[in-house]
């Protein structure tokens, strides 16, 4: 669905991604960091919003530096696969690359994903915040705590939000208020407001400019869209414990609520004038497509590796997080380096958080998780945890091969995952995630935020402990 919102944009926006990439040089770590600034930023950019009335100059851009390679080991598997539960109409030949690095321009042009392997896992973060160790009897900490920081930056975002998505159309109006008002965290644009304020103050800036403002908006409308349109291909009844749009307002309704929210956060975008945001954003919106296409083509299929995994992961889950984190620090003036520290921060926290929400798919009520629990693995899902088992337990791989068809086989199947170790090993690679995104940190400079997005890791990882 999400690649029927970017055909529906009908924007240069979306339609640039193909043809208008700049291509990085092999000597581009020689380049000089600044290009020549520009100081325009178009009117359309800042409205409607009510806190941008006073559009401040963007002052100097820095242009994008090539990319460290960082990643895991492996490599996509053949697409030659012997068993496809899809039907797809042929089409040129994806990257062949496993996880090179996606924050370097150069990369951007092959659409491929970030490799995440190959580096050591380091313990980090600040103290000051309440602990996450239960066993010492400490604190649990809550979202509320840790955006504390940016709190009055999302009040005028929840504002901002319905009068963006709903304002010419009473339908969407009431769609809107049913989305924004499902009981999200926000967590996506509380990310990109700390990213915005602790490079910042890196950058000797003292106030967030209005495109900061403007990227977590749209941010959370990229985000409140894939998921949408996630829960009429999933044909999910209720997210959040409240009604899916779909069932409330019909499929129709709810495809074109998305496609809307994906074209209006593309108009919003592209009037920003920052042509390395665009291509970074735009392609998020390709990768929700990829991820969904990836996972449909895999669906009960055992010989899925991690790697599959992990590549759909990021397409569906980091690819957002990272890019949207990437960009906040461009808007702050950041030195390639750092902004690349931030496109990993946000990657590492995306993959863990999706290995965390798998997990708890098999370690969650129903009424805990909002959906049937083992819901994944019951439409051929499979998450990092059975893909662990299958490695220890041959009897699961026979049930997945029967689709779940005979009574008490799901069951059994979840059964031998807690027994396969699936779920420990699984907490053990959100773990290596998670400190990985803190040692992307350490470009930053000490304070509340900082210490926020710290603590985010452990907030994430908490929840399967």
């Amino acid at each position: 669905m999400a690649m029927t919102a970017l055909s529906c944009a009908g924007l240069p926006v979306a339609s640039s991604l193909a043809t208008s990439y700049i291509e990085c040089s092999a000597n581009a770590s020689s380049a000089p960091r600044d290009v020549k600034p520009s100081t325009s930023v178009s009117k359309a950019a800042m409205e409607p919003c009510f806190v941008c009335r006073h559009p401040a100059a963007s002052g100097s851009r820095n242009s994008l530096g090539p990319g460290r390679t960082t990643g895991l080991n492996g490599s996509h598997r053949s697409e030659d696969k012997s068993r496809r539960r899809l039907e797809t109409v042929p089409q040129a030949a994806p990257p062949t690359l496993s996880f090179p690095e996606r924050n370097s321009m150069a990369n951007l042009e092959t659409g491929a994903v970030p490799d995440i392997s190959g580096r050591k896992t380091m313990n980090g973060g600040a103290t000051s915040l309440p602990s996450t160790d239960k066993a010492e009897g400490k604190s649990k900490l809550t979202l509320a705590d840790l955006v504390n920081p940016v709190s009055d930056d999302l009040r005028l975002l929840n504002d901002n939000l319905q009068k963006i998505v709903g304002a010419d159309n009473p339908m969407l109006m009431a769609a809107a208020k049913q989305i924004f008002g499902a009981g999200g965290k926000r967590m996506r644009p509380a990310l990109v407001f700390l990213v915005s304020r602790a490079t910042c103050q890196l950058s000797n800036i003292q106030e967030l400019r209005p495109q900061h403002r403007r990227l977590a908006e749209i941010t959370e409308m990229i985000h409140t869209a894939s998921l949408i349109h996630d829960d009429v291909l999933d044909e999910s009844d209720t997210r959040r414990g409240k009604e899916t749009v779909h069932q409330t307002f019909g499929t129709r309704v709810a495809v074109l609520a998305g496609d809307f929210m994906f074209a209006q956060s593309s108009w919003y975008l592209a009037n920003l004038d920052n042509l390395e945001v665009i291509k970074l954003i735009s392609q998020v919106i390709r990768d929700f497509a990829s991820g969904e296409i990836k996972q449909a083509q895999n669906l009960f299929d055992t010989e899925v590796t991690l790697q599959n995994y992990l590549d759909k992961s990021y397409y569906k889950t980091a690819s957002l997080i990272a890019s949207s984190t990437k960009s906040a620090a461009i808007f702050s003036d950041s030195t390639p380096s750092v902004s690349n520290a931030m496109f990993d921060y946000g990657m590492h926290l995306g993959l863990a958080f999706q290995v965390v929400d798998d997990i708890l798919d098999f370690t969650q009520t129903s009424e805990q998780l909002g959906k049937p629990a083992g819901s994944d693995l019951s439409k051929g899902n499979l998450t990092a945890p059975v893909l662990f088992a299958l490695e220890k337990e041959p009897e699961l791989r026979d049930l997945i091969d029967t689709e779940f068809t005979e009574e008490g086989s799901l069951e059994a199947a979840i059964a031998l995952v807690h027994r396969g170790g699936g779920i420990d090993r699984a907490r053990t690679l959100a773990k290596e995630q998670g400190d990985l995104a803190k040692k992307s940190l350490e470009c930053l400079p000490q304070g509340d935020t900082r210490r926020s997005l710290e603590r985010m890791v452990d907030y994430v990882l908490e929840r399967i402990y």
